[in-house]
This record gives C-alpha cells, sequence and structure tokens, in this order.
C-alpha cells in the first residue's frame, strides 16, 4: 500500500531527515576515532566505507523488503542506526566500530530504499524529479543538521559524546514507530478483499535504466571519497583545520546542495532529465577534481562545486522510473542502490589503501571520469 496525500511524503521526509543526522556527524569526528585508537589510514578508510559496505549489501533485500513490508523496513530503520551509534559510543576495539558502522549502514538503507520506493510510487509523470529532490532535501537537511552539532559540540566532549549528541533525532521516527505503521501498512496487511498483485514476466532492462545505474555509481564514488575521507583528514593534515573547521567546509556543500536541490528539480521536470544530469555530474567531477589536486583556495571550491554536483543526486532514478514496470520498482531501486553503495564503500576504502600521498590524484582521476560521463550525457541529452 503506498501513503496517501502529502502527509505521507511529509513522514517520509521525517524519518530521513532524522536519520541522516549521524551520518552528518561522522565525517567530521574521522580524525579524533584515528588519533583516539591510533589507527592506519587503510583503517580509517575501512571505517569510514563501512557504512557503504553494509547498505551495499543491504539493498536488494531492503528492495525486496520494501516491495512487500514496507512499514517493516521503515520502522527497523531508525531502530538499527540507534544500535550502531550505540555501539560506535563504546569506543570500543576496531572491530567494534566497524560493526556499530554497518549497522548505521543498514538503517540508513532501510530508510532510503523503503522512502524512496513510497515516494516513488506516489510521483509518476511530470512531478518525479521535484518530489525526488524534496525526499533528498530532507535528508540533506538533517546532513547538514549532524555537521551542525558536532561542530557546536565542545571538543572536550570527546568524539563518543558528540557522536550521541548529534544522533539523538533519530529517536524521533522510533517514538512515531505507531504513525508510520498505520501510514505504511505492510503488503500482507491490506484491507480485505484486495487482489494481490498477479505475477508477470518481468521485461528486459532498456539501456538507459544501465546507464543511469553507472551514472550513480560515479557519483558516489565522487562524493564519497571526498567528503568522508579527503576533506577531513586533507583538511586536518595539510591545513590545520579543527573539528569545526572541517565541519564548516562539508556543511558548505551541504548548503550549496540544498540551496539549489529543488531549482534543479523543477529545471529537470521541464528540460529534460539527461541534460541537467549530465551538467551535474560534470560539475562534481570538477569539484573532486579541485578539492583533491588544488590550493586551499581550490580545495574550498570543490566543496562548492562538490554540492553543485549532488543536487542531481536523485535524477537517475527519475529517469529510471521512466523506462520500468511500477511492479518493479522496489526491486529496481534496490539494484540501483547497490551500484550506489559499493562505490561509497570504495571511494574512502581505496583511498585508505593508496595513502595521503596518492588519494588527490586518484580522486582527481574520479573527478575527470565524472567530466566525461556528464559530457556524454549532455550530448545524449541535447541530441
Amino acid at each position: 500500500m503506498t501513503p496517501r496525500g502529502g502527509d505521507g511524503i511529509a513522514l517520509l521526509c521525517l524519518l530521513v531527515f532524522c536519520n541522516t543526522f549521524g551520518v552528518g556527524a561522522f565525517g567530521p569526528l574521522l580524525p579524533e576515532i584515528g588519533k583516539t585508537h591510533t589507527l592506519d589510514d587503510w583503517q580509517l578508510g575501512m571505517l569510514a566505507g563501512s557504512f557503504g559496505l553494509a547498505r551495499m549489501i543491504a539493498d536488494v533485500p531492503s528492495g525486496a523488503l520494501a516491495g512487500r513490508y514496507l512499514g517493516t523496513a521503515l520502522i527497523v530503520s531508525p531502530a538499527s542506526i540507534l544500535v550502531g551509534v550505540v555501539l560506535l559510543a563504546t569506543a570500543g576495539s576496531f572491530p567494534v566500530l566497524v560493526l556499530g558502522r554497518l549497522l548505521t549502514g543498514l538503517g540508513h538503507t532501510l530508510g532510503m530504499v523503503g522512502g524512496l520506493t513510497a515516494v516513488l510510487r506516489e510521483a509518476p509523470g511530470p512531478s518525479a524529479s521535484v518530489r525526488l529532490n524534496v525526499f533528498e532535501f530532507a535528508g540533506m537537511l538533517g546532513v547538514l543538521g549532524g555537521l551542525a552539532s558536532v561542530g557546536l559540540v565542545p571538543a572536550s566532549w570527546g568524539w563518543p559524546a558528540s557522536l550521541v549528541a548529534a544522533s539523538i533525532p533519530v529517536l524521533v521516527p522510533i517514538a512515531i514507530t505507531p504513525r508510520l505503521r498505520r501510514r505504511f501498512p505492510d503488503e500482507s496487511a491490506r484491507p480485505a478483499g484486495a487482489a494481490p498483485a498477479s505475477p508477470a514476466p518481468v521485461a528486459a532492462t532498456a539501456p538507459v535504466v544501465w546507464l543511469m545505474f553507472a551514472v550513480g555509481a560515479v557519483m558516489a564514488l565522487g562524493w564519497s571519497a571526498v567528503s568522508q575521507f579527503l576533506i577531513p583528514l586533507r583538511g586536518t593534515r595539510e591545513f590545520g583545520l579543527d573539528r569545526g573547521g572541517v565541519s564548516r567546509l562539508l556543511a558548505l556543500a551541504q548548503l550549496v546542495d540544498l540551496a539549489v536541490l529543488l531549482p534543479v528539480g523543477w529545471l529537470a521536470d521541464r528540460a529534460g532529465r539527461v541534460p541537467v544530469l549530465g551538467a551535474v555530474v560534470a560539475v562534481l567531477g570538477l569539484g573532486a577534481w579541485s578539492a583533491g589536486l588544488g590550493s586551499f583556495a581550490f580545495f574550498v571550491a570543490g566543496c562548492v562545486l562538490l554540492g553543485l554536483g549532488m543536487a542531481g543526486w536523485m535524477l537517475p532514478l527519475g529517469v529510471i522510473r521512466e523506462h520500468i514496470e511500477p511492479r518493479t520498482l522496489a526491486w529496481r531501486t534496490g539494484l540501483y542502490r547497490v551500484g550506489i553503495d559499493a562505490a561509497a564503500f570504495l571511494g574512502p576504502l581505496v583511498c585508505g589503501l593508496l595513502g595521503e600521498a596518492h588519494t588527490g590524484v586518484f580522486i582527481g582521476l574520479v573527478g575527470l571520469a565524472a567530466v566525461g560521463v556528464g559530457g556524454h550525457l549532455l550530448r545524449r541529452g541535447l541530441a
């Protein structure tokens, strides 16, 4: 069953808003975690990337779960995030920290895949990009809230208490579990007499859908490598920024994203999703290149360009929605997220394995690849 009316979308936005506070808070704390636990770069990369690893593993099962048990997926999501934050806050051994990060990734996946499935069911046709970007807007507000919170908490509290304080909003969707359950019942809870969907053969996946999978992966690789590894560690080690300085740079990218997110969705619905997507992917690539290889001025400019590029984060899903059958929506959304989250896992992990000396070159190459993909989409969309 799908949400009915605007209050359903509002509940989904509230869920993703509260779930993403911890996502925003983690990045600025990464250097402190590494220093406190004497972690090598590869361990920091693994810790940062394990969030994406959990999402990659859970994406397809989450899509299958959301297809039939949407309400269950949505209420398990914040509970899993809460358990993960508690494990991280114990400041235990490296495996315990990774487990906590994995659980937060699992919870985020359940909320995102379930939420996207519900939004896409309610947003076919010309309004799809705006609805998706409203959902993304709520998530970015949550990330920004986490960044602001961890930047305001005194450093003397230490990173575990800071993470807990910044993640407190995740208790809100847990508190409104009964309402979420009523608004988004599981498929098995449909009203009596409602006929189940009859199974039918699934049509072959259109080439443009596979192209969107690749575009999403390139965007995720650039964003995760820069935001989860490069900005916190390069900012701290090379430019001497403290936790507040790193938070402000990450918040700058989020603020730019928020400022242009809805206008980009509006423009995509009118000018075409593919050419607009091409433009923002190229901008994201320029941002990754600047942040990875530039001086401090280019480093800051890279954050701005990265925020502009991430305003197109939801556009590939809008294109996919146009080329698949509605009954395959949950499954294809989960499959799409596998590529996204595999790239989100590999970005910081590869940076950690390469080490500080070679990270900038890797991210610069990712940026050039994104510029090339964006140019291809622009030519395709304007042809």
